[in-house]
């Protein structure tokens, strides 16, 4: 877990109001919410870039949004989160066709410019709210959103479509070619 998310989990321990706050400060851009600079601020100190800011804005009320306190299972990244979704509410034949409104939601998001982030993140967020997700892997790959190689999206791409169609293991797969018919 990262430094930040350890810091609004302490936050959260002394006072619940914090989830509440964060939550709502989603209805705004991120750090336009005057509330929530009591809980972001501190942990950010000195003269933080503006993308970096805004990153942890939205990242702290997407964490308070989602938040469920004892979540079964480990945190997954977002692309592996979403095809897990996506598997559990569409049929193989949908998938293989890429008829998933999950999967166009997901591309959807892949393609978001900073502006429409926060939106689009939001939207796939609600909709993985029975997920456990990883939100300090989604703040460390939001910091890189702009790169012009979009790294993450790259990532989240792939993340999505390894979990979506795993391949067999190839050992598994060869050993069962050796075997006589």
């Amino acid at each position: 877990m990262s430094a930040f998310l350890e810091w609004l989990e302490e936050l959260n321990k002394r006072d619940t109001r914090v989830r509440a706050v964060l939550r709502r400060s989603l209805a705004f851009a991120p750090g336009a919410h005057f509330d929530a600079l009591r809980y972001v601020e501190p942990f950010l100190k000195g003269d933080t870039p503006e993308w970096r800011r805004r990153a942890h804005y939205l990242v702290a009320a997407l964490w308070a949004a989602h938040w469920k306190d004892g979540r079964p299972g480990p945190a997954l990244p977002i692309g592996e989160a979403a095809a897990h979704y996506a598997m559990s509410r569409h049929t193989r034949e949908q998938l293989a066709a890429g008829a998933s409104s999950t999967e166009r939601r997901f591309i959807a998001l892949l393609d978001a410019d900073p502006e429409q982030l926060p939106h689009r993140l939001r939207q796939m967020v609600m909709l993985l709210k029975e997920q456990t997700l990883d939100f300090g892997a989604l703040l460390d790959d939001l910091l890189w959103w702009q790169d012009e190689r979009k790294c993450t999206q790259n990532k989240w791409a792939r993340q999505f479509y390894r979990a979506l169609n795993p391949i067999p293991d190839l050992e598994q797969e060869a050993e069962t070619e050796e075997e006589p018919a």
